[in-house]
């Protein structure tokens, strides 16, 4: 039994849970209410990845600059560049879902919403606040900024550390393999979450939440597509010189398996052979770049988490301050940084977002259901992004070889 149930696609699953979810609401009406606590279940279960997972992927990734001669170099300029893109995807999401408004119509129950937004810290407050004095009481307490920035001064220690370093380093790649199957574990139980979160909003709320997630999905597909065009399309013509149509069209492959599995990080091989036998990056800066890139660069989950951020306090009707969207920037820049690069983690990195306005954490039922069709699109996105970038580093360090990526068909 369990081997059939292990065999159908997570997502089939989860989209399964979503439709008996619904179809059981409407039938039980209120009454479905009783079947919530399996959701609040699911949703403890995800919260408590967030700390661990964050602090072993980050570390994993800092880690893997270790590489002799020049990779210093261009390690910093792929930080550089990825936080960049990062920023201009949560941006794009926050724009686009503003303007389109994709919550507006889903009212929601607003009882867990604080009465009143607790008042904005000082600006030293926030700088000094974000160094923990205790990072054991930061992973227990889930204070998601002190803990990004001690996996970010562990990892930059344990690279200098060297060989003395190795034992611990080897200790952390061990703790994020282990993360990663702990979270396959905990979405082993994302349907029966799915079930019973949709059940319960869909018998309290009746049947008007299904248009509002069908105009999730293609407000967080349109800015997807708007950020691929914008952000890496300038990258690509701007900084590199090269033709954005070649570009797309030598990286298909990686992008429909990224796209079909919905995790970076086992589309690694794909993309790797992609941006070296089609787009001509020389091995050295791929080898090195992409896979930091597939740790630290998640555009794709930047931008969902601004779009997703800005339907549920539509839905509860919540209104977000500007102070409240600059939190936002903030936080899903960073946390997208945390988010690893397998089915879930966006949804799971979610809730950070969700915490650092006050928004209710109820709101990532809703979604939940839809959530694989958005993990797809910003799975496709995080990929070109991982590439865009190492095209333009491997330019700027003359290691792409123009003939190879001339050769590659236009999209």
């Amino acid at each position: 039994m369990w081997q059939w149930w292990t065999a159908i696609p997570l997502w089939r699953r989860v989209m399964a849970g979503l439709a008996l979810g619904l179809i059981t609401g409407l039938v039980l009406g209120p009454d479905a209410a009783a079947l919530k606590p399996l959701g609040d279940l699911f949703l403890r279960a995800i919260k408590l990845l967030v700390a661990p997972l964050i602090l072993v992927s980050i570390v994993s990734g800092i880690t893997a600059m270790d590489h002799p001669g020049d990779l210093g170099r261009i390690g910093a300029k792929a930080v550089g560049l990825y936080m960049v893109t990062t920023v201009f995807a949560i941006c794009i999401g926050l724009t686009v879902a503003v303007l389109i408004a994709p919550g507006d119509g889903l009212t929601l129950d607003t009882t867990t919403v604080p009465a009143e937004a607790p008042a904005a810290p000082r600006g030293i407050d926030v700088l000094t606040g974000l160094v923990p004095d205790n990072p054991f009481a930061a992973l227990a307490e889930g204070n998601v900024l002190q803990i990004i920035v001690f996996a970010v001064l562990l990892g930059m220690a344990l690279v200098v550390s060297g060989e003395a370093g190795r034992p611990l380093r080897a200790l952390i790649d061990s703790g994020t393999a282990v993360m990663i199957t702990l979270t396959a574990f905990i979405m082993e139980i994302a349907p029966f979450g799915v079930f019973a979160l949709i059940a319960w909003v869909a018998g309290t709320q009746g049947p008007d939440i299904v248009l509002p997630l069908l105009k999730l999905v293609a407000t967080v597909y349109g800015a997807c597509l708007l950020h691929v065009a914008l952000t890496y399309g300038g990258l690509v013509t701007v900084l590199a010189r090269l033709n954005p149509l070649k570009f797309l069209g030598g990286i298909t492959d990686a992008i429909a398996v990224g796209f079909s599995t919905a995790s970076s990080s086992g589309t690694l091989p794909v993309t790797l052979r992609c941006t070296e036998e089609n787009i001509g990056v020389s091995n050295p800066v791929a080898s090195f770049v992409l896979p930091l890139g597939a740790t630290v660069n998640m555009d794709g989950t930047a931008l969902y988490q601004g779009v997703a951020a800005v339907f549920i306090a539509q839905a509860f009707g919540v209104d977000l301050a500007m102070g409240d969207y600059l939190t936002i920037i903030a936080t899903a820049t960073l946390a997208a940084v945390g988010s690893a690069g397998v089915p879930g983690a966006g949804l799971i990195m979610l809730t950070t977002v969700l915490t650092s306005v006050g928004l209710p954490l109820e709101g990532v039922a809703v979604i939940a259901g839809v959530d694989r069709l958005l993990d797809m699109g910003r799975t496709a996105v995080n990929i070109t992004g991982d590439v865009s970038v190492t095209t333009v580093i491997a330019v700027s360090e003359d290691a792409l070889d123009h003939e190879v990526f001339n050769a590659s068909p236009e999209a």
